[in-house]
């Protein structure tokens, strides 16, 4: 029944954070590379981060690429990569999303 999924949201301009790629590692005795995503338009990722048949409790991080997205825009990005280490200890649905801007970012446990 545990899965991942995140969205994000561009708060600087008041729309969804569409074409923001990153990526998901498992943390522990290594960091390794779970998966790569590019969000849709509308901030999504179309598919779980993990799914049922991968889910594993433990410890992740997701790595949001911004500098990449906030740098086409007139105003260079103080923030390059948004990095978000945090733990799965139940198997039931996770979700993270991201609001970002050019100089900050929020984060917390959705539904």
């Amino acid at each position: 029944m545990g899965r991942l999924t995140t969205h994000v949201l561009d708060t600087a301009n008041g729309r969804p954070g569409a074409g923001i790629t990153g990526q998901l590692y498992v943390v522990g005795t290594d960091i390794n590379l779970v998966t790569e995503f590019t969000t849709n338009k509308d901030g999504r990722v179309d598919t779980p981060l993990l799914s049922e048949e991968d889910f594993v409790c433990g410890s992740y991080e997701l790595v949001f690429n911004i500098g990449q997205y906030f740098d086409s825009s007139e105003d260079p990005a103080f923030l390059s990569d948004v990095v978000i280490r945090f733990n799965l200890s139940q198997d039931e649905h996770y979700h993270v999303p991201l609001l970002v801007s050019p100089w900050s970012y929020t984060t917390y446990r959705g539904s």
